[in-house]
């Protein structure tokens, strides 16, 4: 198994790249672990208090629980992702089975941060994009998809957001093996990407 950290800051293209390189894989061969289903159930917190949960810092997530379930795969085992919702902050009684493949994408923002799961991936990735380009794509994705006002949305870019990206994402950068420039739109970095994947599989005697 060939387990790939994908990081980078919010707004960065980093599910854009993910869906281009599962594009250029062998149907089957890979699964996704997003970040997101592991950030912390909050359901014992106000609603006010949920709305306030700062989203980008590392102690937001269960990372412990994403390891484990590294491992499991690794090890050939199945696993129950959580689900989480950003309208209530709250983790669904529901998981979603994910088995083993032969390819592992973990993508998130904030998993190059800790060293338990950076000692999982055998590829680590950063995709790197302008932060005005962050931004607007920050804006559209939290009016649409999380329910929030223009309003919010630039105060919690001010007031959590880009102080984490500094004082965190920023930092682990420095953790990758590649850096992917221009974020979804650097086709070379995202072939070259995917060829060192196939690479692996081949290696590992499957057909690309």
């Amino acid at each position: 198994m060939l387990i790939v950290g994908i990081a980078g800051g919010t707004g960065s293209g980093k599910t854009t790249v993910v869906k281009k390189i599962i594009e250029r894989l062998p149907v089957g061969e890979v699964a996704v672990i997003p970040q997101d289903a592991y950030y912390k159930d909050n359901s014992h917190l106000p609603m006010e208090e949920r709305q306030e949960i700062n989203f980008d810092h590392p102690d937001s997530l269960e990372f412990e629980l994403l390891v484990g379930h590294l491992k499991a795969l690794r090890e050939g085992a199945s696993v129950e992702q959580p689900i989480y919702s950003y309208l209530t902050c709250t983790r669904s009684k529901e998981t979603i089975p994910v088995g083993p493949k032969h390819v592992v994408l973990v993508e998130g923002i904030l998993i190059l941060t800790n060293e338990a799961l950076r000692n999982m991936f055998d590829i680590k990735v950063f995709v790197d994009a302008d932060a005005d380009d962050r931004l607007s794509r920050v804006i559209n994705r939290d009016i649409i998809d999380r329910g929030r006002s223009v309003g919010k949305v630039l105060s919690r870019y001010e007031l959590t957001v880009k102080p984490m990206h500094l004082q965190f994402i920023e930092p682990s950068k420095k953790y990758a093996d590649i850096i992917v420039p221009q974020g979804g739109e650097n086709e070379v970095a995202i072939n070259i990407l995917s060829d060192i994947i196939k690479h692996n599989l081949i290696r590992a005697g499957k057909k690309t």
